[in-house]
């Protein structure tokens, strides 16, 4: 994938990232759950403007923002849109896929279901955090390459959050046992 498949909006990059693969350092996956965000949205953290924290969600499409949650875990989001726009796609859940030996490893888990199925999952297995914040996601350490066959994609309300929770931007692989949740939507 090239800068510009991000230079896009959130909700439109959201959806055609389900089902690539999406690797760092060689350990990764499909990507089967993914929520937008975008700077006139309540929930994301661009909606109040730039700030130290959320400066990489306001640069060039196609790097990666990660920030801890909690204090404790990682949260790799993939920013989109035009440069300065606040929008950004989180990658919720993976499909485990190459270097199932590492994450295991890594997570101290395993069964391939629990690996990657949330946000912060996905960065202990995947080795994401605050060293990769505002790296390109087109050069590696990452490889992200779009979907070799057709997905069904289904929409529904983000989890996770406390305002906007009515926004249809979650987007996930119908049917997949390796989502953060089950979904609740329709079929996109």
């Amino acid at each position: 994938m090239t800068p510009a498949f991000f230079d896009r909006p959130a909700e439109a990059v959201a959806r055609d990232l389900i089902g690539a693969v999406l690797t760092v350092d060689g350990v990764g996956g499909r990507i089967v759950e993914t929520e937008a965000y975008d700077g006139e949205d309540p929930a994301s953290h661009s909606y109040r403007g730039p700030t130290m924290r959320n400066a990489p969600m306001f640069g060039p499409p196609g790097r990666a923002y990660v920030y801890r949650i909690y204090g404790l875990h990682s949260c790799f989001n993939i920013v989109c849109d035009a440069a300065g726009s606040g929008s950004a796609v989180l990658i919720r859940a993976l499909q485990p896929m190459e270097g199932l030996d590492v994450m295991q490893a890594r997570r101290g888990v395993s069964a391939r279901a629990q690996l990657c199925s949330g946000p912060g999952k996905l960065c202990q297995a995947l080795a994401i955090d605050a060293r990769l914040n505002g790296a390109p996601v087109t050069a590696p350490p990452f490889r992200l390459g779009a979907a070799t066959e057709p997905v069904k994609v289904a929409h529904g309300r983000r989890i996770g959050i406390s305002v906007a929770v009515e926004t249809p931007w979650r987007f996930a692989e119908a049917g997949s046992p390796f989502l953060s949740r089950p979904m609740q939507g329709k079929i996109a």
